[in-house]
Formats: C-alpha cells, structure tokens, sequence
C-alpha cells in the first residue's frame, strides 16, 4: 500500500491545502507530519498559539479518521526517518521564500532523490500569488518587483487556483509513533491577551468578518479605538487560514470593503515576493541610505522607554502596551511605533524588528522586517525621508482619545484633543498625571534624523500626516 508524507510547516489547515489533496490523490495512505525544529526558536507567543494551531489540525484530521505526527529534531533528518519507518514514496510540502526554507527544501531534496523517492514542492500555498508567478515587464521570468503599485496591478490580473474544500478522510498508517502534542497551558511567559490559534478559530473570524466588518473596512481600518481590523494575521502566519480562499472569499463578497482588503492580502504576497528575490533583506538594508543610526546609553534608554510604552506620546505608548499585553498590533499603531523608532529616536530598524518578533503572534519574517524597512525608509517605499508625527496622528486616528485611554490608564481622566499632549497642561494640572513627559521633541527628533541620513525632508515628509497606502497587518 503506497504512502505519502505530507510536511507541515506554515500551513497548518485541511481547507485549500494543496500538498495534502496531492498526497491523497496519489496515495493510499498519508502520514501529515510536523517536525518541531529546534533551529526555528519561536517565543512564547508564537508557541503558544502553535500549540493551538497543531490540536486544532489534529483534531480536524481525528475527525476524517486521521492523526497528526508530530516528531522533533532537524527537519530533513526527521522527515527522512518517518519516509523510512512508513516506506513512503513520497514527500509534499508548501513553498516557502527564506533562505532556510529554501536551504531546507533543498537538503530534502537531495535525501529523498538519493533514495528514489520523489520530492513535491507545492507553490501558492503560503501565499496567494507564488513568489516569481509575476514579474516585471522584461524580466524574462527572473527579477521581483520592487515597487508595490506595478506589483499590485499584475497580481490583481493573475489568475488564481480555485480554493479545495477540506477531504472527507485521510488515512493515516496506525503503526507510525507521534510524540505528544505541545499543549498551550504548558507555554509560560505569554502575553495576558493572547489570542486563540488554530483553524476552526480562523474559519470563524473569517466567516465573522465577511459577515459583519469588511464593508466598512475603507472607512475604519485606521480606526485606533475602533479595532475594526480582520484580525486574521496571525491565521495567515501559521497558514490556519488560506489566503488564497480569503482571496475568493472577500471577492466573492465584493464592493470597497473588499478591494481593499484583498488590496492588504496583496502587500503580504509582496513582501513575500521581495524576500523570496532577496533573502538577505530579512537582517540587511533593501536599499542602504547610509545610515549613521544612533547607538549609546542614550539611544539605548530610550529604546527601553519605547518598549516599556514610556515615550511621553500617548499614541506611541497606547500602541506598544497593546503589543505587550496581546502580542498584536493594530496596524496604524505599527506604522506609528515604527515611524517614531527610526525616524524620530533615529534607531536602527533592526533593533525594532527584533522587538517585535519576540512578542508578534504573526511575526512573520517577510511581512515584519520588509514593513519596518518600508517604514525605516531602508526598503520599498518611495518617498524614503516622510516621518510620521504622533501628535497628528493620535488626533487623526484617535480623534476621541479612545486608544489612549483603554491602554494608558494613567491618561484615562484626561478627555481628547488634549489627551495627545498632556504636556501642554498647566503646572498644577500636568502634575496630576504621572506620565513622563516626551523623550525628545519632534523638531529635535527631526533634526537627528535630517543629520543621521544627511537628507532634508521636503515639505510633504516633515512630521504630518502618514502614509494613506501603506502595508497592514489586516
């Protein structure tokens, strides 16, 4: 009886799972394996919200007479002993664009080749569009866009695969072992708010969202208090959601709402795209702008008040308590917090990006380090030099102090505009507060990054306004 192997990695679904409807169609039997790779460190967030992804994908295949494997160690070595122990003929698997999961496809390759077994690498799993699927006009299939517009315009004119329901059985070898399941409860240090994984949870945000939030999305995806945002990245991180059906799904529901929400699910297979062309933009600069980013006691104290959420801008520090407390981010806040890091303290985006990957549930490498380059003015952006002013921000997005006071509580009796700049209080008054007053001022701010880059933003990228089309975390 032939078998199948079926590696999971960021894919963790039954619906629209293309290496698994390969495996069954070709395969009596199939063995969906996850290896937990002790090179991929993961924080608590992340592993805690895996272990709610795995029980929800075993369960699922539980209930179509099937069992998630679960093995630890290297990736290849793990695989490549369960193909042994289940005598499969083959190995399926998603795409992936990093550098070690191309390194990793690769050794597995190899392995299996060696030992006449065939190796199927599966493209648009991870990502709507494959990386490379679209490319710029005389790039002869090679080459990646580098600008987001063009990219979009292509991307919106491919076509893609229909999305496959979930299969009604799939049997799996009752003779091949499975290390227990990591168990959420057993995961310490995670963040108080932490949202639920696994993909029944995302099927029912989805469903929620389609229902009752993607209409008004145009209107309040800058809404700071409003958390009018489909919360669905982490699902699409750890791959419990295809964004391919999510594609399908919101065009199907169409209007404006929609547009531009597949209009964000776009930016991510950009991103994606960009680091598939270009591994080393995860940890380099896209494009170099000759930095001089700060470094020292000072720099480094105020890069511990950024994290702490003690800025002396209430909007900066809203944005990053939520992080702490839910490891998420809506996405105004992340272009915020990002924009003032790089731009106004003048700190290495890096340092940012790191930040966030230790608490992020969807800290993805693509999406997160290209944002912050994006932001940073290092990466695809084309107007490199804008700053983003939190004053102006705060009064545009959190025109109500609403943010504000749901993640500052010491701000909370302090009504709006003025809760954005409660050091213009009087004495008396300003005294009441026991919030810092501002690390530096944003003319201040401005003149280190003008030196730091040796440019002089023009008029339109002075502290103002931010971008209206920047990348989102959905």
């Amino acid at each position: 009886m032939n078998v199948a192997v079926v590696l999971y990695t960021s894919d963790l679904r039954l619906h629209d799972h293309p290496p698994l409807r390969a495996a069954l169609s070709s395969s009596a039997q199939v063995v969906p394996l996850f290896v937990r790779d002790p090179a991929v460190a993961a924080p608590p967030n992340r592993l805690a919200f895996l272990a709610d992804c795995l029980a929800g994908l075993d369960e699922g295949l539980r209930s179509r007479g099937g069992r998630l494997v679960v093995r630890s160690g290297d990736p290849v070595a793990a695989t490549m002993a369960l193909v042994r122990e289940a005598d499969a003929d083959e190995v399926h698997m998603a795409a992936g664009v990093s550098a070690y999961a191309h390194a990793r496809e690769e050794r597995l390759r190899e392995a299996l080749e060696a030992e006449g077994r065939r190796f199927h690498v599966h493209d648009a799993v991870i990502t709507a569009v494959a990386p490379g699927a679209v490319t710029p006009t005389g790039a002869n299939g090679s080459g990646h866009f580098a600008v987001f517009t063009p990219y979009h315009r292509r991307w919106s004119e491919h076509p893609l695969r229909a999305a496959a329901t979930a299969p009604r059985a799939v049997p799996v070898p009752d003779a091949i072992r499975s290390e227990p399941l990591p168990e959420r409860a057993a995961v310490t240090g995670t963040s108080p708010g932490l949202a639920p994984g696994g993909e029944p949870e995302a099927r029912r945000l989805l469903a929620r969202w389609l229902r009752s939030g993607i209409d008004r999305y145009p209107e309040t995806h800058d809404d700071l208090a409003g958390d009018a945002t489909s919360r669905l990245s982490p699902h699409l991180h750890f791959g419990t959601l295809s964004p391919t059906e999510a594609v399908h799904r919101a065009r199907a529901a169409g209007g404006p709402g929609a547009e531009a929400f597949v209009r964000q699910l776009c930016w991510r297979d950009f991103h994606h795209q960009v680091l598939a062309a270009r591994p080393r933009a995860a940890a380099e600069d896209y494009r170099d702008r000759g930095d001089r980013w700060r470094t020292g006691p000072a720099a480094e104290e105020e890069t511990r008040a950024w994290k702490e959420g003690r800025t002396g801008y209430p909007v900066v520090d809203a944005a990053m308590r939520q992080l702490a407390h839910e490891g998420w981010m809506h996405n105004r806040g992340r272009l915020l917090v990002a924009s003032f890091l790089t731009k106004t303290l003048y700190v290495d985006w890096r340092v940012g990006a790191r930040h966030f990957m230790d608490l992020l549930v969807d800290g993805d490498l693509a999406n997160n380090q290209l944002n912050w380059q994006w932001v940073a003015g290092t990466g695809t952006d084309t107007r490199p030099n804008r700053v983003l002013n939190p004053v102006r921000q705060g009064l545009r997005y959190d025109p109500d102090g609403g943010y504000v006071h749901r993640w500052v509580p010491e701000l909370a009796g302090l009504p709006a505009p003025r809760v954005h700049e409660p050091w213009r209080l009087p004495g008396l008054e300003r005294a009441a507060y026991d919030y810092p007053d501002p690390l530096v001022g944003l003319a201040d701010g401005l003149d280190r990054f003008r030196r730091g880059r040796e440019t002089d933003p023009g008029p339109a990228d002075r502290p103002a306004d931010g971008p209206e089309d920047g990348p989102g975390s959905g």
